[in-house]
């Protein structure tokens, strides 16, 4: 089923919809609108990835040295050519909530006590 974006006309009495329009959207203008909602959404993305590293006041290599990933895979990040996924995207939803929780846990490991194996005898 096609997907139509449609303008709601609140001043029109009978109704919102203009219908004439809707039924005149060709299969071009709606791959043309889904398209353009894509690279909105996109756009929103990397802009929201931006503002959660700007909030913290890191610069893209301080961020990329604390998740442990590239500087490219920030800034593919943050100008919306690529989008974080698996642990990258929850690492992001828990630095959007809880910035200071997991800068702490994401600590360098050489502050995390190290195991020693036991040797045998």
């Amino acid at each position: 089923m096609p997907i139509v974006r449609m303008k709601i006309d609140v001043s029109k009495p009978g109704g919102y919809v203009d219908w004439a329009k809707f039924d005149a959207t060709t299969e071009e203008e709606i791959a043309q609108q889904i398209a353009e909602d894509e690279a909105e959404a996109r756009r929103e993305a990397a802009e929201h990835l931006q503002q959660i590293r700007l909030r913290l006041g890191l610069s893209q290599e301080q961020l990329a040295e604390r998740i442990h990933v590239s500087v490219t895979s920030i800034r593919n990040w943050e100008q919306g050519k690529r989008y974080p996924t698996g642990a990258a995207r929850a690492l992001y939803r828990i630095l959007d909530r809880q910035p200071e929780a997991a800068l702490k846990a994401l600590e360098r490991r050489s502050s995390l006590p190290t195991r020693r194996r036991r040797l045998a005898v």
